[in-house]
């Protein structure tokens, strides 16, 4: 199989007799094991087993739509439009925050969730909107899936074009499967308020720091 080369920050890598669909799934990797809004609602979601395999399944099914768009065309299309990216960071921006505060009120309360229990008593709907606006609010998801891995994945030839996006969808699959439904295994340690108050003050830090990144993007 003749050598496939991709270029990365400036980097080129030769990666001789490596299928595309290999590629793929590495580069994905690369990119979406990181804390983040998403993968942050993710572990919350996983640890109290609420609407899991829904929220795994929206997610990747997301990705590989956004991947897909951007292999095969959208990434040359946003990136002819700056002033589209900077609304997209605004709003991603006021929904961060938001969720930050919301999270760090939570701190402050007593009757603190356990994971066993689906306690929110949220429907699904409502879940997946939230999943949604954590996805699709997010520049950094655009960024990563239809800009870097578009335009990595639309220097492979046609006809390999195809399991590249394959490969990055599944890295997808497998880390949010990994992170909502491994989520569980934690349970014990998060039978403890206290433990619960110390994830929703690191996600509504995490929040804050994010919101705070885009509005800085936003107005250099």
């Amino acid at each position: 199989m003749t050598n496939l080369t991709f270029s990365l920050a400036g980097t080129v890598l030769a990666v001789p007799a490596v299928p595309a669909f290999t590629q793929g799934l590495a580069l994905s990797l690369g990119l979406i094991v990181a804390i983040g809004a998403q993968n942050a609602f993710v572990l919350r979601q996983g640890l109290r087993r609420e609407y899991v395999g829904s929220i795994v399944l929206f997610c990747a099914v997301c990705d590989a739509v956004l991947i897909a768009a951007g292999v095969f065309g959208m990434s040359a299309a946003l990136g002819e439009r700056p002033l589209l990216t900077k609304i997209l960071s605004l709003a991603g921006a006021v929904f961060l925050a938001t969720y930050g505060y919301q999270a760090l009120r939570r701190v402050t309360q007593s009757n603190q969730l356990r994971p066993a229990e689906a306690a929110s008593g949220m429907r699904r709907i409502s879940v997946l909107l939230q999943a949604a606006a954590f996805t699709l609010l997010n520049p950094h998801v655009y960024l990563d899936t239809v800009l870097l891995l578009g335009s990595i994945g639309a220097q492979q030839p046609p006809d390999l074009r195809v399991w590249f996006v394959a490969g990055a969808c599944c890295a997808s699959v497998v880390w949010f499967a990994g992170l909502g439904f491994g989520a569980r295994w934690l349970a014990p340690f998060f039978a403890r308020p206290r433990a619960w108050q110390i994830v929703d003050a690191l996600i509504g830090v995490t929040m804050w720091v994010l919101a705070l990144s885009l509005i800085g993007r936003v107005i250099r």
